[in-house]
């Protein structure tokens, strides 16, 4: 993939916009999505096992997180080409094709080289509506090293779907893509 350049902030957080108040994960939900998140992980290793063609990985992974995770409605990815992020691999309803680099939930978190979760997107400033069905989403970077590849995407039709406990299940999944795509999962 040609692209500029974008360097990785230091460990990213995930970050609201605008900021809403998260409380903090604990009781059975939260030990019932740490499980799941676990078991994603496992399940993706077994998908990359063998397999170095990262689209067709990036298909798989977008496939296992649509069918795994509950209560979204799209799932997928968006590379960075030049100043834009152009549509991957995805699960859900045909969506935009091109997002500039800045623009919506998706290059925002692009351009921040940061995770975000919005909890309610109609009142995010700039979203690009793809679905009008969606009410909250998650964004987080993937990196190949220090150089953005480009954001995994997913949807919910439910108001506050995504939490801090999504965040980082998410990045670890997202990483272990990247490290698989770049020889450093062996």
């Amino acid at each position: 993939m040609t692209s500029p350049i974008a360097k990785r902030k230091p460990k990213a957080k995930a970050a609201a916009r605008p900021k809403a108040k998260r409380k903090a994960a604990a009781g059975p939900k939260a030990t019932a999505k740490t499980g799941l998140y676990a078991e994603l992980v496992t399940q993706l290793r077994s998908l990359l096992k063998d397999e170095y063609d990262f689209i067709a990985n990036a298909a798989n992974f977008s496939s296992l997180l649509y069918h795994s995770l509950p209560d979204v409605n799209w799932v997928g990815f968006y590379f960075l080409h030049e100043q834009e992020l152009v549509l991957g691999p995805f699960q859900g309803k045909p969506a935009c094709v091109r997002i500039p680099l800045g623009k919506g939930v998706c290059g925002v978190a692009a351009a921040q080289c940061e995770t975000i979760i919005v909890p309610n997107v109609h009142e995010f400033p700039g979203h690009i509506a793809c679905d009008p069905s969606s009410n909250s989403e998650i964004v987080v970077p993937m990196f190949d090293g220090e150089r953005l590849l480009g954001v995994l995407d997913l949807d919910s039709t439910s108001t506050g779907r995504f939490d801090d406990q999504d965040a980082e299940g998410l990045n670890e999944l997202v990483t272990i893509l990247a490290a698989h795509e770049e020889g450093l999962d062996d």
